[in-house]
């Protein structure tokens, strides 16, 4: 079981490290002028998703091991329920990212950089959330 929650948490950083960047690079090309500038950034968001994709996936599977491990304590705790919400929501941000990257690499995306700045920090959010539920288990 321990081995499964590190490699849990492992590819849970390496995902959140792209829900990071990923909005940061949009932030970038949504400011810049410079058309070579925004090529090298779209080139840059589209590597970067197809990257830390994968890295979603196995966090996920991973946690369904962890459950599949004693499901009759983690399928009656609230708090992991409400951890499960919030992965739920992040891994709609991770489609979201998706699709900008989508519009930024066919250059019809026409969202401004104070929009991604705020879309930045949407996932800061859910990680103290989910966090704070898994080490405190404040519900159960």
């Amino acid at each position: 079981m321990l081995w499964l929650k590190a490699f849990h948490i492992i590819f849970v950083v390496c995902w959140f490290a792209g829900l990071f960047y990923l909005p940061r690079i949009f932030v970038y090309y949504a400011a810049s002028e410079h058309p070579e500038t925004r090529q090298q950034l779209a080139v840059m968001a589209r590597r970067l998703y197809r990257f830390v994709t994968p890295f979603m996936f196995i966090a996920i599977a991973l946690g369904i091991a962890m459950i599949a491990q004693a499901p009759d304590y983690y399928l009656h705790a609230t708090w992991l329920w409400l951890k499960l919400a919030g992965v739920a929501f992040l891994v709609v941000y991770h489609f979201q990212c998706g699709r900008y990257v989508t519009a930024i690499n066919a250059d019809s995306d026409r969202h401004s950089h104070v929009f991604y700045r705020f879309f930045n920090e949407v996932p800061v959010f859910f990680l103290f959330a989910i966090v704070l539920l898994a080490v405190l288990k404040p519900f159960y």
